[in-house]
């Protein structure tokens, strides 16, 4: 970094906070290995962890996370604002989580009953809320669970909650604070409570 050649008062803050965070990293990445693996949770190669998730893994359910993925817990992790760590679970038998490559998460909960499945290079913004049940299944008024499926590319802004039942196409960008019940094409950009379509997306897919 040219930054270290140059430390002066004004960058000092910034590099202790950067070497703070650095080893921090470090050490919680070999924590949530550990914890992935007493979960038996299959966590593929060079993902890191800002902080601890939560893994909840029932009994004959899957969840595997692919290559290259970046998980954000800390509060401090992330200067947009956190209000929870990272929290992935299944909560019956047979459920199925199953996410990408290079994949980045802050704060979001991934909740399955059935299936929940994302692609590669999917941005979940702070907060983020991901389910494919409705949860309270001894409550005469909740529906069936429903799949969920998330393209690749796809970018969910901040506090942005997918529920269950829907699919989200590639390359598809959700506005902040919208809440996702129908399923969106791929290359849109969508927003709203419920989400809606409000414009193409042309830009290039990221490589």
């Amino acid at each position: 970094m040219a930054i270290l050649n140059n430390i002066n008062r004004d960058n000092l803050p910034h590099l202790v906070r950067y070497s703070s965070l650095f080893a921090s990293t470090r050490l919680h990445t070999f924590l949530v290995w550990l914890r992935a693996r007493w979960w038996g949770i299959s966590l593929g190669r060079h993902c890191f962890f800002y902080g601890q998730p939560l893994f909840y893994r029932h009994p004959g359910s899957r969840i595997a996370v692919g290559e290259r993925c970046r998980f954000r817990s800390s509060r401090g992790s992330n200067l947009i604002g956190l209000n929870r760590p990272c929290q992935i679970s299944t909560i019956t038998g047979g459920a199925s989580v199953r996410i990408g490559d290079d994949c980045g998460f802050s704060g979001t909960v991934i909740g399955c009953a059935l299936n929940v499945t994302l692609g590669d290079h999917v941005r979940c913004g702070a907060n983020t809320l991901i389910t494919d049940t409705d949860w309270h299944t001894d409550d005469k008024r909740a529906g069936e669970n429903a799949a969920v499926v998330i393209g690749s590319h796809v970018w969910l802004g901040v506090d942005v909650m997918v529920l269950k039942g829907v699919t989200i196409g590639d390359n598809t960008v959700v506005g902040a604070g919208s809440i996702v019940t129908r399923s969106l094409p791929e290359n849109v950009y969508a927003a709203g409570v419920p989400a809606v379509v409000v414009g193409e997306n042309r830009t290039t897919k990221h490589r």
